[in-house]
């Protein structure tokens, strides 16, 4: 089933810029933990059109007069329109089956018979239990719920008429505990799970590439499934899946895949999944482009400086244990090296990654010159927190229409997906040794419908 192959395609949407110096050299990322909910819904239409492909519409025939102690009676039954099946409570769904009914009845002694044959119409009915096993299979349990005669069946020979309601009935009876027993089979044969679930686990342990300039992978990790019990209505089955992940990025030498599995984990039921999810993907910033920015911003910039200048002619930023360093190269009254370090944090109100917790160090050789330390560090500064930033519009803006796009098409046949993003920033941000990793998180929802499996 192409839904579960979605499922750990959907998890792959991460958003990178590596540093395509990288060489021969293998980067780990960090490991995100995220989860992803997804309401699925099951229209009984489609369980009504397995069924109605599984029962043919031919479904009893008895041509032969002396079987069943000689009763001298012929039968054949067929659908005279499509099964339907509507939804009740506690997990069952109610089966209707419209039937025509051709009978010819013998009547007689010592051999001797007159036959008269009959047509008529009746309703039968029967009740499915389902329930979904954590094997990712499903089981049922299909009784037999009666008739309901539209006109009984009466041969008529004329000046006699013999009812023969109960001839028919008896029949019927044992067709309708047969009719259970292919309901069950072909339902448990049709909606075992379990083989789709290893294709596609299989397919996707492989790491994707996600970036061919970059030579970057994103490899995935399912931990847990989790699964809401199933809810009836009149004309669908609903339920919600949870799946918790671990995502790597690398970049460099493709990981090594996961072993392949032969039965996936089994899934645990839990009463309740929240609407919405939260999908944790990564933004990878080389300090290459980190220093680009910053350039663009202040190089050969002046500033004043006790009625004189200070230029800015070279500018570099690096990472150093937990704290981003911005390295400036200054002309003028002050002459040497400017050491800016923060702490790297998102601003909402900017939609930049700025520095907070900012410290300064100056290296001159100017003795003199360190008497305007403090009025200099001041201004720059301060020109560093306001000025200076990674913009993120652009990835979010970006980010939530690919992911939106993405939400909303059908990607096989009989998989509709819809969905919406309410929320997209970056929270967490980290420093690597090639660059700064935006953890960025994605509040959203998401539904299935399947159509035609």
């Amino acid at each position: 089933m192409r839904i579960f192959s979605f499922i750990f395609l959907l998890v792959s949407f991460s958003f990178f810029a590596q540093n395509g110096a990288s060489g021969n050299a293998v980067y780990s990322f960090p490991k995100i933990k995220s989860s992803i909910t997804m309401p699925v819904t099951i229209p009984l239409s489609e369980v009504t059109n397995m069924i109605n492909a599984s029962v043919k519409d031919l479904v009893f025939q008895d041509d032969s007069y002396t079987d069943n102690n000689n009763d001298q009676f012929k039968v054949k039954v067929w659908k005279t329109r499509p099964i339907r099946i509507v939804g009740d409570t506690h997990e069952n769904i109610l089966i209707e089956v419209p039937l025509k009914i051709w009978a010819e009845k013998g009547i007689g002694t010592l051999g001797v018979y007159t036959y008269q044959e009959t047509t008529f119409e009746t309703v039968m009915y029967f009740k499915t239990g389902i329930s979904f096993k954590n094997n990712w299979s499903v089981s049922t349990f299909t009784q037999p719920m009666g008739f309901k005669w539209v006109k009984k069946p009466v041969l008529d020979f004329g000046k006699i008429q013999i009812p023969i309601t109960s001839l028919v009935e008896k029949s019927l009876k044992e067709q309708q505990y047969n009719f259970c027993k292919t309901i069950d089979q072909q339902m448990a044969a049709q909606l075992n799970f379990q083989q789709y679930a290893v294709l596609a686990w299989n397919a996707f342990s492989q790491p994707f590439q996600i970036s061919e300039e970059y030579n970057t992978w994103l490899k995935i990790t399912p931990i847990n499934v989790n699964i809401t019990p199933l809810k009836f209505y009149g004309n669908q089955i609903d339920t919600n899946i949870g799946i918790d992940i671990f995502s790597e990025t690398y970049t460099g030498t493709k990981p090594e895949a996961s072993q392949p599995v032969k039965t996936v984990m089994n899934f645990n039921f839990i009463p309740l999944l929240a609407d919405q999810f939260v999908l944790q993907t990564t933004a990878n910033i080389p300090f290459s482009e980190a220093t680009n920015i910053a350039r663009k911003t202040f190089l050969n910039k002046e500033y004043d400086i006790r009625d004189s200048k200070v230029k800015i002619t070279d500018i570099k930023v690096y990472g150093e244990e937990n704290r981003i360093m911005i390295e400036a190269e200054t002309v003028g009254y002050v002459k040497g090296k400017a050491f800016i370090s923060g702490i790297p944090v998102y601003d909402e109100m900017k939609k930049k990654i700025v520095l907070s917790d900012t410290k300064f160090k100056l290296k001159t050789l100017n003795i003199i010159q360190k008497t305007a330390t403090l009025l200099f560090k001041g201004k720059i500064v301060k020109m560093i927190e306001d000025e200076y930033g990674i913009p993120t519009e652009e990835l979010e803006n970006t980010s939530k229409k690919s992911i939106e796009e993405a939400f909303n098409k059908e990607y096989y046949k009989g998989l509709k997906l819809s969905g919406k993003v309410f929320k997209l920033k970056p929270n967490q941000i980290l420093l690597n040794s090639s660059g700064i990793t935006a953890v960025i998180d994605t509040n959203a929802t998401l539904r299935f419908t399947l159509k035609g499996f």
